[in-house]
């Protein structure tokens, strides 16, 4: 099987290398590999592999899921975790009898393989362990296994142990690559209902959150408009490999992964099917949804100051005025980001915007050469170090239904209940307000 060239390339130079294996059966037709690191997961990684299990059968015989079990050495790690990882191995591995739910997924034709980076000897380096690393490995290995004589998009999945996706997930995701060309491509999420009224307010409070910020973008134009979801992902083998794979990050690696992807190329929107993310709580990274729901729920309460809209005229504003520039030097642009907003320009001093202007116009031949050297520097990171900058700089936090109120003025929509100014709604209106965002989003 012949691998293309720039594949080879990373192998050779940004793999994690033959440090891990994967375990499995035959790897004849793979076309679509998905990814799932599991650390302590034998209570819902079941339930996700019997989601998988429903798509259709022409598209699991094409589909390799590879379960990255993973942990860092015992001597830092609780022990029911590890004897947690080593059962769901023993599971994978056939050699202890397995619940129901498991028996049913392996008699659907689902093929499954697992990458053991758990046991003693293979468990992931203590200063770099974490969610980063083990989708990185899976991805890695992934690549060396697709079927590329095969003229079709290979396709790397990222999904989560405890997310469960609907019956036409795999479909959906290759009927979009088959017809945009696009390296890759977020898809649609909805965040399962919460055990406690708590946990049900505290992640309707965060997807709000995700929405608004991703809805606050798209009108200002920016390309960095996608929600940066990790069970959301999917990009194919050779972006993967152009952008040097992912980072091993331990948290936020979905944001940087999708931020060096978007810059190769337009991120696609997958609409056509929903993955729906745990909404549990979970201490193991630093931010993110479980972190939230432990923050709302444990007796700090519930946040409900959101970034100002008004950030969102101001990078419109930019944006706009930036896309007008092919000719001019930096210090008028500069001078004209400060009478857009004072904290504008002081952002741009501070990051060095005139030299990397002179830098980015020297070598654009054309306006579009230009606005994409532009957006590679001016990528998702940036943008949301503006808005923070913004934040602290003018533009102080807003409750955040009147943010969405002010936002759904700005683009022309209407929230689908009333609300009175600086006032937190009922739940049940919350979720009509985030029922209604999510339509929006598509």
């Amino acid at each position: 099987m012949t691998t293309p060239g720039n594949i080879k390339k990373y192998l050779a130079n940004y793999s994690v290398g033959d440090r891990w294996n994967i375990v499995s059966g035959s790897f004849d037709g793979i076309d679509n590999v998905v990814v799932i690191p599991a650390l302590a997961e034998s209570g819902h990684i079941f339930k996700t592999l019997a989601s998988l299990s429903k798509n259709q059968d022409t598209e699991l015989a094409r589909t390799l899921v590879i379960c990255v079990i993973n942990n860092t050495g015992v001597d830092n790690l609780p022990a029911d975790e590890f004897a947690d990882n080593q059962y769901i191995l023993k599971m994978l591995d056939n050699r202890e009898s397995p619940p129901v739910l498991f028996n049913s997924v392996r008699q659907s034709g689902l093929r499954i393989a697992y990458v053991d980076a758990s046991s003693p000897g293979l468990e992931m380096p203590d200063k770099i362990a974490g969610v980063g690393l083990a989708r990185k490995i899976g991805m890695d290995l992934a690549l060396g296994i697709f079927n590329y004589e095969k003229n079709c998009p290979k396709l790397l999945f990222s999904l989560d142990a405890d997310t469960l996706v609907e019956h036409n997930y795999l479909s959906a995701v290759r009927d979009s690559f088959e017809k945009e060309n696009v390296a890759s491509s977020v898809i649609a999420f909805t965040h399962q209902d919460a055990a406690s009224a708590d946990e049900q307010a505290a992640i309707c409070c965060y997807e709000t959150f995700l929405r608004y910020y991703v809805l606050g973008l798209r009108w200002a134009g920016s390309p960095c408009a996608f929600h940066s979801v990790g069970s959301t992902m999917v990009c194919t083998a050779e972006g993967y490999a152009v952008v040097r794979g992912m980072n091993k990050r331990r948290a936020g690696e979905d944001f940087y992964f999708l931020d060096k992807l978007a810059k190769i190329g337009r991120m696609g929107r997958i609409n056509t099917t929903t993955v729906h993310p745990s909404s549990r709580q979970s201490r193991r990274v630093p931010f993110g949804t479980g972190k939230r729901i432990i923050s709302f729920t444990g007796g700090e309460g519930i946040d409900y100051s959101i970034y100002n809209s008004h950030s969102f005229v101001v990078i419109k504003e930019w944006l706009e005025y930036i896309s007008s520039c092919r000719d001019m030097d930096s210090g008028t642009i500069l001078a004209h980001a400060e009478s857009i907003h004072p904290s504008l320009g002081s952002f741009l001093r501070v990051n060095h915007f005139g030299e990397t202007w002179r830098r980015i116009a020297e070598n654009s031949g054309d306006c579009a050469h230009l606005c994409s050297h532009f957006f590679r520097w001016f990528d998702g990171f940036k943008t949301f170090k503006l808005i923070r900058h913004l934040t602290n700089n003018g533009f102080p936090p807003m409750n955040m239904f009147t943010a969405l109120r002010h936002l759904m003025e700005m683009t022309g929509n209407a929230l689908p209940v009333e609300i009175e100014p600086d006032s937190i709604p009922p739940l049940r209106d919350r979720m009509k307000i985030l029922d209604y965002l999510r339509e929006l989003d598509r």
